[in-house]
């Protein structure tokens, strides 16, 4: 497991642009399904064929990201976000584009409190001489995400793009693992979730599914004087009730709690107060699909260095491949 999320983290693929991340899941779960197809959107669509009613499991591949909006003369990038920033996130932050450029996010000299910086007086410095020495290397509209490097001490992994990576992995382990369902499963692994639940929103209408469960990272109130949240780094997958979203469908919330007390896998609950998931949108398409959410721990989530366990991974591959199995009843 470890080794796959630092293999997808490193891979580029913010909202929009998610073509090279999308082959790397693509090569890692050939031979595992029946079929795999790419839809008008970017979403990438592997099925397990089966008799039996449609699930959708759903995890975002996208990640956050800053385009480029104008080139100065000195050559420095002004940008706007391709997701949500916090600024104390970015200063002084080391940030790749597609092409292999490397800049470094900064702010205006004449701002002298943090408190002052806003994303409209920051800039991505490229080291570039001037306007036309910027230009050749970057153009406008070109997005930049976080580059840093990723790290291990036992089962705790930091990385940037945990964020949905981290999720990306639990849905690819679960398609290597489950041998059998009596549903048809869409594994579905969508795009610009960062900007609003886009693919999730059409792959729902397409596929129409009987039930859905999307995955994606939550917050924790784990660390010195953080909200208080009863989520928290190790001690299992955290089964979504409510977000800024969604209320989650009691009957696929209950599933859940059955199949992991009935494995005997750790889990928590999760009420979030800020935030939401491709969840939402799926709840939502066309007369309603009964939905739910497994959450992976996450810490200090859309920074360079978001930090999750290994074994609140494993134990969701654990939980989902077990329900998958047996089936779920609504």
């Amino acid at each position: 497991m470890k080794q796959l999320i630092e293999k997808l983290t490193s891979v580029y693929g913010p909202s929009g642009n998610e073509e090279p991340i999308r082959e790397a899941i693509r090569h890692e779960i050939e031979g595992y399904v029946d079929e795999i197809s790419t839809d008008t959107l970017g979403n990438l669509i592997a099925v397990k064929k089966g008799g039996g009613s449609r699930v959708m499991l759903a995890a975002h591949m996208d990640q956050i990201g800053l385009v480029v909006t104008y080139i100065d003369d000195a050559g420095f990038l002004r940008f706007a976000p391709a997701g949500g920033f916090a600024v104390t996130d970015l200063i002084d932050r080391k940030v790749i584009f597609g092409n292999g450029t490397v800049g470094v996010v900064s702010y205006e000299n004449e701002i002298k409190e943090i408190k002052d910086v806003t994303l409209n007086n920051m800039y991505i410095d490229i080291g570039a001489k001037d306007r036309q020495d910027a230009s050749t290397k970057v153009k406008v509209g070109d997005i930049a995400v976080y580059y840093s490097t990723f790290g291990g001490n036992g089962d705790c992994v930091t990385s940037r793009a945990l964020d949905n990576r981290a999720s990306c992995a639990v849905l690819i382990e679960t398609i290597k693992k489950l041998k059998s369902s009596p549903h048809e499963i869409y594994f579905v692994f969508t795009v610009q979730e960062e900007l609003g639940c886009r693919g999730a929103t059409t792959a729902a209408f397409a596929i129409e599914p009987y039930a859905a469960i999307a995955v994606d990272v939550t917050d924790t109130g784990d660390t010195p004087k953080s909200q208080p949240m009863a989520v928290k780094l190790g001690a299992g997958p955290a089964i979504k009730v409510f977000d800024e979203m969604v209320m989650v469908h009691p009957a696929i919330k209950n599933a859940m709690i059955d199949e992991a007390e009935k494995l005997g896998i750790p889990y928590q609950m999760e009420v979030l107060r800020g935030g939401g998931t491709d969840t939402g949108v799926i709840a939502l398409s066309k007369s309603g699909v009964p939905s739910g959410c497994l959450s992976i721990p996450c810490r200090y989530v859309h920074s360079d260095s978001e930090m999750a366990d290994i074994t609140d991974m494993e134990n969701g591959v654990k939980l989902l491949t077990g329900l998958l199995t047996d089936g779920i009843r609504i």
